[in-house]
């Protein structure tokens, strides 16, 4: 799994969170999923959240500013439709905390 496959799915984690994605979230993770440049299978795999373990562990292993800058993704996913759900919330915390980040 590439960096860029690990990454959309997280996004795509967060934007399912709670249960709906908003019109604005799907577009939200589409613009992501061009920005880099994922294939037809490759985008099939995230919308199907296929690997989402794999994925976290992936991830872990890059460096700190990177896992930053994967949470300030997941933020700016979370609230693409004006709303940051408490679910997405919880979903962010329990990634910041997988990934060695965690704000507390």
């Amino acid at each position: 799994m590439t960096p860029n496959v690990a990454k959309s799915l997280l996004v795509a984690k967060v934007l399912v969170a709670d249960g709906i994605m908003a019109d604005d979230e799907k577009a939200y993770l589409e613009s992501i999923m061009t920005r880099f440049a994922l294939d037809a299978d490759e985008r099939r795999q995230v919308i199907e959240l296929e690997g989402m373990d794999e994925a976290q562990a992936r991830l872990a292993e890059l460096s700190v500013e990177e896992r930053l800058d994967i949470i300030e993704l997941m933020v700016d996913a979370a609230a693409s439709d004006g709303h940051l759900s408490p679910h997405e919330l919880a979903t962010i915390k329990a990634v910041e905390k997988a990934l060695g980040v965690d704000a507390k």
